[in-house]
C-alpha cells in the first residue's frame, strides 16, 4: 500500500523530506503535520543541567525517573504499571526512560534505518527481513555462517529503548558501520528528534488491531504465569485495548502517527501492513530493498535471492534454529527466551478468541478513530 500524497518543497526542520518523495498536499493535511511537529518539539522534559555542569549518565536517568514518576500510571496487561507520557502514550518505567534518554542523546545519521512497530505486530519478522536484505552480500541467505544461526533478529537489530539506552548507559554508537539498523516501539511523536532531523529511513509495520490485541495478550500471559500471576482474561485485555492503555498505545494514535508521516514523505517512511506482507512476502521484500537503497539486480533475482531471504526468515525456518530454541535476548525487563518472540501470526486469529460483541466494539472504535485519515480499515 503506497500513497500519492506528499508535500511540495521542504518540510519543517523537525521532519526533513527528500524533494523526490514530496508532492502536493492539501492545507489541512499540512496543518496536521505541523501540529505533529509542534507536539514533538514541545515534549515535557525537565530543565537541562546548569551551564558548566557535565551531567553524568546516572544523573540523566535519575532526572527522567523523577519526571516519569510524577506522571499518571495505570495497571496494564503485565505486572508492570504503565505510565502515561505527556504525548499521550503508555509504557512501563524502564523503556519510557530509554525513550527519553535516546531522545536526549542519540545522534542519528541520514544512512540509518529504523524499524518501528507496536509490540506483537510482526516486529521479529520485519527485523529478520530487513537485516537479511541489507546484509545479503556479506551474508547470503543460504550461507551456513549466517548470523541468524547464532543470533536472534532482536540481537541483530536492537531496540533503542529496550536494549541500548538502559541501565544508566549511554552507548557509543559512532563506530558502527553504515547503514546502522535500529528498532523502536515508540510512537512517531516521541521518536528521538535526531531521527526526524537526519532524514534517515523509517520502516513501519502495523497489524490488524484485533490480531495485535490477541498476540499481545498471549505474550503478556506468558510473563504473568512466569511471575506467578493469574493469566489475564481476553475480556480484560480487550478492555485495556479499548481504553487505549496498552504498551506504546493507544493503538490508533501509534498507527496514525506513522501513517500521516508516510503520507507526508513516503521516501522517508515506508508503511507496511502485516496482512499484506503475509499475502505477498516477495513483493514486500523487493519494496523493502528498493526503499533502503539495496534493490535486487536482475542477476540476484535470477539466482533466487528473494526466495532465499523469504525462506530464511520464514516462521518454519526461524523456529527451527538453535538460536531460537535455546537462546535468550537481554532486554531491560530481563532475559527473554527467543522462542517467546515466535508465535504463528495467523491472519484473523482473533476469531478464535474474541466474542462477536467484543469484536464489533473494537471495530466501531477503530472506525471512529480512523475516520477521515485516508487509512483503509
Amino acid at each position: 500500500m503506497t500513497s500519492s500524497f506528499g508535500l511540495e518543497g521542504k518540510m519543517p526542520g523537525w521532519f526533513h523530506c527528500h524533494p523526490s518523495g514530496c508532492r502536493r498536499r492539501s492545507k489541512a493535511t499540512l496543518y496536521a503535520t505541523l501540529i505533529a511537529g509542534s507536539l514533538l518539539a514541545t515534549q515535557c522534559h525537565p530543565p537541562s543541567p546548569q551551564q558548566g555542569h557535565a551531567e553524568t549518565n546516572e544523573e540523566l536517568y535519575r532526572r527522567f525517573t523523577n519526571l516519569v514518576s510524577s506522571w499518571p500510571c495505570f495497571p496494564g496487561l503485565s505486572n508492570l504499571q504503565l505510565y502515561r507520557h505527556d504525548n499521550g502514550w503508555h509504557s512501563s518505567l524502564a523503556p519510557m526512560l530509554g525513550t527519553m534518554v535516546a531522545d536526549a542523546c542519540f545522534t542519528a545519521r541520514p544512512s540509518d534505518i529504523v524499524v518501528a512497530t507496536l509490540p506483537k505486530s510482526g516486529t521479529t519478522w520485519i527485523k529478520a527481513l530487513l537485516y537479511s536484505t541489507v546484509h545479503r552480500r556479506e551474508y547470503p541467505a543460504d550461507s551456513s555462517d549466517h548470523p541468524f544461526n547464532s543470533l536472534a533478529p532482536h540481537e541483530c537489530i536492537k531496540f533503542l529503548e529496550y536494549q541500548l539506552y538502559t541501565g544508566n548507559r549511554v552507548p557509543d554508537l559512532g563506530d558502527l558501520p553504515d547503514p546502522r539498523l535500529f528498532a523502536t516501539h515508540v510512537p512517531f511523536v516521541s521518536l528521538p528528534r535526531s531521527v526526524l532531523a537526519s532524514g534517515c529511513k523509517i520502516v513501519y509495520v502495523c497489524r490488524d488491531p484485533k490480531d495485535h490485541l490477541i498476540s499481545q495478550w498471549s505474550f503478556a500471559n506468558k510473563f504473568r504465569v512466569r511471575d506467578g500471576l493469574e493469566p489475564l482474561s481476553v475480556e480484560a485485555a480487550a478492555g485495556f485495548f479499548c481504553n487505549g492503555v496498552t504498551p506504546f498505545g493507544p493503538y490508533w494514535d501509534h498507527v496514525l502517527g506513522y501513517w500521516r508521516a508516510h503520507l507526508a514523505c513516503p521516501e522517508q517512511v515506508l508503511f507496511f501492513r502485516y496482512e499484506e506482507m503475509s499475502r505477498d512476502p516477495a513483493a514486500h521484500v523487493r519494496r523493502l530493498a528498493d526503499f533502503v537503497g539495496r534493490p535486487f539486480s536482475v542477476e540476484q533475482e535470477e539466482d533466487g535471492a528473494v526466495d532465499a531471504i523469504m525462506k530464511l526468515c520464514s516462521f518454519e525456518h526461524m523456529t527451527g534454529l538453535k538460536a531460537t530454541k535455546d537462546g535468550k535476548t537481554e532486554l531491560v525487563v530481563g532475559a527473554v527466551e527467543n522462542s517467546s518472540f515466535f508465535r504463528r501470526g495467523m491472519v484473523a486469529d482473533w476469531k478464535n478468541h474474541l466474542s462477536p460483541e467484543m469484536a464489533k466494539k473494537i471495530d466501531d472504535i477503530i472506525e471512529a478513530k480512523f475516520r477521515g485519515s485516508g487509512f483503509p480499515v
